[in-house]
C-alpha cells in the first residue's frame, strides 16, 4: 500500500508540473502574440509583418460622447490605427495636480479604440506643437527657476520625465501596451525636434540621446519613434513628417529599422486672417502610394484624419477654433467626399497585396521621362505587384509594361497587384463629392431676449501691481486669460487737440482707451510678431488716465527657446505736433483679465446674476461687453454649430462651455473671415434653457447670430 501511494504522489505530482509547464507555455505564446517588434521592412505584431494605415484623432479636440462614431468611421475607412498627441498642459493644469476627467480622458479614449479593434500611436512628446497653446506644455513651467525648454537641461529634464513617466505608468496599470494584450504599438517622445536641434548645439545632441534613452528605458515593451529626426539614437525609429514623404523622406537611419510616416497632412491648420489649404484626395492617394512604392513604407498617419474643434483657449497663436476641417472626417465628424471614399478604396488596393509588398523583393525602372515602375515579387508564391507612376502634372501618358499597354492620368500612379491589372489609379476618384448643408433653425434677432453686461474699463488707480516699466503679457497672465491690462496716468502740460497715442505691441491685439473713451484699435497677424497703433486723441491740459488692453490669440506653440518669448506693449508714447513723450519707462499699473472673467458671468449658475441688465440701443458701438441668452436644442442628432458672423472678435460659451474664441472681423486678401460656424456638440446642450454667453471686444451685433443644424448631402 506504501509504495501504491508513492507512485500515486510521484503521478500526481508529474501531472501538476505538466499543467504548471503547460499553463506557462500558453502565457508565454500568448505573449508572442502581443509582441511588437520591427526590422527593415515593417513593424512586426505577434509574429506577422503589417501594412497599417493610421489616423490622428485628438480627444480633447471632440467629445467622449463623438470618440464611439469617429472611430468607427476611421475603421470603416479602412484604418488599422488612431493616433493622438498628450496634452501635457491641461492633464498637469498644477505641477502634480493632475486632471483626467471629460474630454480630457485618455484611458477611455484608448480603450474606445481597443473595443473598436484598431490599434493606438500614443505620441507622448511631451512637446507636441500640434498649432496647441504652448506646444502642450504647462505654463507653470515657465516660472521654473533656471529651466530652458528642449535641452539637456537639469530642471526642464526632470519635469519632462516625470510626465513622461506618469502616462507610461498609467497605460501599464490599465494594460493598454501591446506587450500586455492591448492596443498601443507604438511611442513617440519629442516631436520634430531637428526643426530646433542646431539651436542648442552640443546639449541638443546629448537632449536628443537622453528623451531616446530615458523612453527606452521604461519598458512599454513597445517600439518608440522619433518624427523628423534624422539621428534617432537606436532603438528608436526616426519618422517621417510632411505631405511628400515619399519624395523627401531620407530613409530610415539603420538598414533595421522600416520606413514610418506619422504626419501625412490632410490638409493644414488655417489662421485669422488666412485662407484655407485645400488638398485634394488625389493628392494625398499618389503620395502615400508613392511612399510605400518607392520608400517602401509600410505605416502611414493621416494628420488630421479628424481635426475637431479648439475649444476654450486651447489654440496657439492665431489659429482658428475649427481644426484641419478638410480632413477625411470634417470638424463635425462627418464624411468628407470625396476624401474619405478615395483613401478607403485606396486601402483596400494595396491590402489585398500586402503579403507580396511585405516579403518580396523590389525593384524600379523607367517608364518614360517623366515616368517610372515599381515591382514587388516573391521568388516563393510568384507574387507580384507593380506601381506605375506618372510624374507629369499635365498629360495622361500610356506607358509599356510585360508587353501591356496603360494609360495613365496626370500626376498618378496605377496599382497593378497581380503586375496585370489596375485595381486602383490615385487620379481616377469613383466617389461623389457630397456638400454641407447648414439649415438655420433658430435667430436670436429678438433684442428684448438679450442681456448685456459691461466690463470694466480699469484706471491706474483700480491697480494693485506696479512698474516702472512695461512688464511682459505671458508672465504676468499665466494663460489663465487672454487679457493684460496696461494702465497710466500722466500730466498733459499744455492742450493738444492733435495728439497721437503711438503704441508698439508684442502681443497680437490692443484697444486703446484714453480717459475711459475708446479711440481705437489694432491687431497683427500670424507672420508678424509685433504690430503699432496710432490714434488722434484730443489732449487738454491737466491729468489724464490711459488704458490699453492688451490680448493675445493663444500663445506660440513652437521654435527655440519658447521660454524666453516677450509679448506686450513694448514702447508707448503721446506725440503733439512736434513733441514727443516716452512714456515707455514711466510708471504703469496692470490688472490681469476682465471683470467678468473674475465673476464667472459665463457660468451657468451664473446666468442669472443681478451683474446683467437690457440689451442696449446700438450694441454695434459697443466694446468690452458681454451678452446671454437662452435657446432651445435643435429636434435630432445632426450636428449644431452657431453663425457668429454678425459679430466682431471674443469668445463664446454654452452652458459654461467655452466654444471657442472667434475674430469675424479679421478678414482675409478676398475680404472673408476665416470662420464663422462655431460647433457646439450635442454634448454641451440640455433639450432647452441653453445659456449663450459672448464676450465681445469690439462692436459685434449679436441679433444677427443664427443657431443652425450641420449634416452632409449623401
Amino acid at each position: 500500500m506504501g509504495s501504491y501511494w508513492v507512485h500515486v504522489c510521484l503521478l500526481v505530482t508529474l501531472l501538476l508540473i505538466m499543467v504548471m509547464i503547460g499553463g506557462t507555455r500558453g502565457h508565454e505564446e500568448e505573449d508572442d502574440a502581443n509582441v511588437v517588434t520591427y526590422d527593415g521592412r515593417s513593424l512586426i505584431i505577434g509574429g506577422h509583418r503589417k501594412i497599417l494605415f493610421s489616423g490622428s484623432i485628438h480627444y480633447p479636440r471632440s467629445t467622449p460622447q463623438m470618440w464611439p462614431d469617429l472611430i468607427a468611421k476611421a475603421k470603416e475607412g479602412g484604418l488599422d490605427v488612431i493616433q493622438t498627441y498628450v496634452f501635457w498642459n491641461i492633464h498637469e493644469p498644477q505641477p502634480g495636480q493632475y486632471d483626467f476627467s471629460g474630454r480630457y480622458d485618455l484611458v477611455r479614449f484608448i480603450k474606445e479604440i481597443e473595443a473598436q479593434g484598431l490599434y493606438v500611436c500614443l505620441r507622448i512628446g511631451p512637446y507636441i506643437e500640434s498649432e496647441w497653446t504652448y506646444g502642450g506644455f504647462p505654463f507653470w513651467l515657465h516660472d521654473v527657476p533656471d529651466i530652458v525648454y528642449r535641452t539637456d537641461n537639469e530642471p526642464f529634464k526632470a519635469y519632462m520625465q516625470n510626465f513622461t513617466r506618469k502616462i507610461v505608468s498609467m497605460m501599464q496599470s490599465e494594460g493598454l501596451y501591446a506587450s500586455q494584450g492591448g492596443p498601443i504599438i507604438l511611442s513617440q517622445i519629442e516631436n520634430e525636434y531637428q526643426n530646433i536641434q542646431h539651436s542648442f548645439g552640443e546639449e541638443g545632441s546629448r537632449y536628443v540621446t537622453w528623451a531616446a534613452d530615458m523612453a527606452a528605458a521604461l519598458q512599454t515593451g513597445v517600439p518608440w519613434v522619433m518624427c523628423k529626426q534624422t539621428d534617432a539614437p537606436d532603438p528608436l525609429i526616426n519618422a517621417c513628417n510632411g505631405m511628400r514623404c515619399g519624395e523627401t523622406f531620407t530613409g530610415p537611419n539603420s538598414p533595421n529599422k522600416p520606413a514610418l510616416w506619422t504626419e501625412n497632412w490632410t490638409s493644414f491648420y488655417q489662421v485669422y486672417g488666412g485662407k484655407p489649404y485645400i488638398r485634394s484626395a488625389e493628392d494625398i492617394a499618389f503620395h502615400v502610394t508613392l511612399f510605400i512604392a518607392r520608400k517602401n513604407g509600410t505605416y502611414v498617419n493621416y494628420y488630421m484624419y479628424h481635426g475637431g474643434t479648439n475649444f476654450g483657449r486651447s489654440s496657439s497663436a492665431y489659429v482658428i477654433t475649427s481644426y484641419y476641417d478638410q480632413a477625411p472626417l470634417d470638424e463635425y465628424g462627418l464624411l468628407r467626399q470625396p476624401k474619405w471614399g478615395h483613401l478607403k478604396e485606396m486601402h483596400a488596393a494595396i491590402k489585398s497585396c500586402s503579403t507580396t509588398l511585405l516579403q518580396g523583393m523590389q525593384r524600379n525602372f523607367t517608364l518614360g521621362e517623366l515616368q517610372e515602375g515599381y515591382v514587388v515579387e516573391e521568388e516563393e508564391d510568384g507574387g507580384c505587384v507593380a506601381f506605375l507612376v506618372n510624374n507629369d502634372s499635365v498629360n495622361k501618358v500610356t506607358v509599356e509594361f510585360q508587353n501591356r499597354s496603360y494609360e495613365l492620368p496626370p500626376k498618378s500612379i496605377s496599382i497593378l497587384p497581380d503586375c496585370q491589372n489596375v485595381t486602383f489609379n490615385t487620379a481616377t476618384v469613383n466617389t461623389n463629392s457630397n456638400t454641407r448643408i447648414i439649415n438655420p433653425v433658430q435667430t436670436f434677432s429678438s433684442a428684448d431676449k438679450w442681456n448685456q453686461f459691461q466690463d470694466i474699463i480699469p484706471n491706474f488707480d483700480d491697480t494693485s501691481l506696479i512698474s516702472d516699466s512695461l512688464l511682459e503679457h505671458m508672465n504676468l497672465t499665466k494663460d489663465n486669460t487672454d487679457y493684460l491690462w496696461y494702465t497710466l496716468r500722466f500730466e498733459q502740460n499744455s492742450p493738444c487737440s492733435e495728439a497721437i497715442l503711438h503704441v508698439n505691441s508684442a502681443a497680437h491685439v490692443a484697444h486703446a482707451f484714453v480717459d475711459d473713451t475708446y479711440i481705437g484699435g489694432a491687431h497683427g497677424n500670424h507672420n508678424d510678431k509685433s504690430f503699432a497703433l496710432d490714434f488722434p486723441v484730443a489732449l487738454n491740459e491737466g491729468t489724464h488716465n490711459i488704458s490699453v488692453l492688451s490680448v493675445m490669440v493663444g500663445l506660440p506653440d513652437s521654435g527655440a527657446f519658447l521660454e524666453r518669448r516677450f509679448a506686450g506693449l513694448t514702447t508707448v508714447e503721446i506725440r503733439c505736433r512736434e513733441e514727443s513723450h516716452d512714456l515707455t519707462n514711466a510708471t504703469w499699473g496692470y490688472q490681469v483679465g476682465l471683470l467678468g472673467e473674475k465673476l464667472e458671468i459665463y457660468e451657468d449658475q451664473n446666468s442669472n446674476s443681478n451683474e446683467w441688465c437690457e440689451l442696449g440701443d446700438n450694441p454695434t458701438k459697443q466694446t468690452l461687453i458681454w451678452y446671454k441668452n437662452v435657446f432651445d436644442s435643435p429636434e435630432g442628432d445632426e450636428a449644431v454649430a452657431l453663425n457668429l458672423e454678425s459679430m466682431g472678435k471674443g469668445e463664446a460659451w454654452v452652458n459654461g462651455q467655452s466654444i471657442g474664441r472667434y475674430w469675424i472681423s479679421f478678414h482675409d486678401s478676398n475680404d472673408q473671415p476665416a470662420q464663422t460656424m462655431y460647433h457646439v456638440p450635442r454634448s454641451f446642450l440640455k433639450d432647452s434653457g441653453n445659456v449663450l454667453v459672448l464676450f465681445e471686444e469690439e462692436g459685434g451685433n449679436p441679433l444677427g447670430i443664427t443657431l443652425n443644424t450641420i449634416s452632409v448631402s449623401l
